[in-house]
Order: structure tokens, then sequence, then C-alpha cells
């Protein structure tokens, strides 16, 4: 039998499958909520026919990739120029034609990864247009990997392309990763941090085990965090959402230390007014 890509609208995860699926197992998973309305799981052809694409740049040499309407979690794909070639950081819920151009434009994509399964996207796309040789996952998570294959299975850290450098977080999830952009001084934090934004501007962070069940994480999850994130030095963080700036290294260590001073929670420590 033919198989077929299909993507679950509420979250955006794909699966490659005989039919529709009969559920979600990112949705059916403690980290995410069910869709109120049941399953609407549509193949690539209906998904390509709703989607537009939408990029920018928030910063020289990094392009952030969207759908209109959003789709799923609405995640973007970030586009990173590198020396010896792109690295594409997560992925949009979908890559319409013109969005493909646009990065077969800019160069294409060397060496693809993700931070865990709610960055994933259309990675397999990607996969499938540009064949980059690393595909790289923290080898703790392989178990949502099935809509592509990982080559460079990630244990601690990876050099993935000169200064852009693969760090292993946990937490969030088993083998969720961070990427350091040293040169930029980003720090491409998939879901370890929530940005609470005013427009643009960054006010609040906080960091959770499961964002929509509230479900905070444990002092020595709090503590891995803050040995590997603490170590990198970044003035700027982009999440699977958004790109937040200024965040940096001490804003990052201020919220680990109200995490591990008491009871862990999930509520948004403001930023300080002095920074």
């Amino acid at each position: 039998m033919t198989l077929t890509m299909y993507a679950c609208a509420h979250c955006g995860h794909w699966q490659r499958w005989f039919a529709t699926p009969p559920a979600c197992p990112v949705c059916c998973d403690v980290r995410n909520a069910l869709p109120e309305e049941g399953w609407d799981i549509p193949g690539e052809k209906t998904v390509e026919a709703l989607l537009t694409a939408d990029w920018y740049r928030p910063v020289p040499g990094v392009t952030g990739f969207r759908t209109l309407p959003s789709f799923g979690l609405a995640s973007t794909g970030w586009l990173i120029e590198a020396q010896d070639g792109n690295v594409a950081w997560e992925a949009a819920p979908y890559y319409p034609p013109d969005a493909l151009a646009e990065i077969e434009r800019l160069g294409g994509v060397t060496r693809l990864g993700a931070s865990h399964v709610h960055g994933y996207g259309a990675l397999w796309q990607l996969q499938r247009r540009f064949a980059p040789p690393v595909v790289a996952v923290g080898v703790q998570d392989l178990v949502w990997t099935k809509a592509f294959q990982v080559t460079w299975p990630v244990d601690e850290r990876l050099e993935l392309a000169p200064g852009l450098t693969v760090h292993r977080t946990g937490g969030h999830f088993p083998g969720h990763c961070v990427l350091h952009d040293e040169r930029r001084k980003i720090l491409f934090c998939g879901d370890a941090l929530k940005v609470d934004l005013d427009g643009a501007v960054p006010r609040a962070l906080s960091c959770h085990k499961a964002y929509h069940a509230r479900l905070p994480l444990s002092h020595d999850e709090v503590r891995r965090y803050r040995s590997v994130i603490g170590a990198l030095d970044f003035e700027a963080v982009a999440t699977p959402f958004e790109f937040a700036a200024p965040v940096t290294t001490a804003d990052v260590l201020r919220l680990f230390d109200h995490q591990l001073a008491g009871r862990p929670g999930t509520a948004p420590l403001p930023l300080g007014t002095d920074r």
C-alpha cells in the first residue's frame, strides 16, 4: 500500500500512514491538550491547498518561515546561514512551493535538526527536497521521528556547523536539545523557555514540563537546564514560535534560580526593570 503524509490540524504533527491515522500520538501525550472537537488529520494535498508561506528576517543571517493561516501549533522553522552551508533548525508546519523556492535561493539546507517533537513541523519536507546528509535529533526522542530519517542521533553535544552547537537539556522531553549560535549570541531554545512578549518586547520568562497541562519541571530538571544553558553566552532567544531580544544568559539564570528557591511552578517571572 502507498504511504501518505498526514498532519494533525491541532498540533501539526506529521505521520506517514496507510490511511487517515486514528489519532495523533503527540496530542495523546501528557504535554499536549486533546482537540476539543475530535481528530482532524488531513493529508498533504489538503494541507498544501490550505496554506501560504510567510517568512521574515529578525537579524541578518537568520530567516524564520511560517504559514498563513497558522496551522497546528503555529511553529516557526529557522534557516541559519553558516560558514559552510545553511542549517535548518526546527521546521514550519508546512513549506508551500514559494517557501521552498526562497530556501533554495538562500542556498538550500546542508544540515537539519530540531529541539524536540513540537518543533519537527514539516522537517520531513526539507529532507525530501534538499537531502541534507545530517539530520540531527536527540537520541532519546527517536520515538517521534517516524515521518523522517534521523542520520545523526545526538547524545549530549554536537557541533552542527562552525559556531553552531547542539546541547541536550532534557527536561521538557528526554532528548530535548538547544542550538547555540555562538557568533550571533542567539539561543535557539526549543521549549526550554517560554517568552511572554508585549508586542516585540520580552516581558517575562517561564519554563515548563508541559505547557498545556501547566506541569512544572522538577528541581533536577531545572538544575540540568541551569548547568547546560547557563554556560552559554547569548543575548537573544528563538523558540519554535518567536524571536525575542534582549533575553540574556543572566535573565535565564535568574528564572532558574527562582525555580530552585522553592516549590517549582509555571508562572512567568517578569524580566528585571534594570536590564
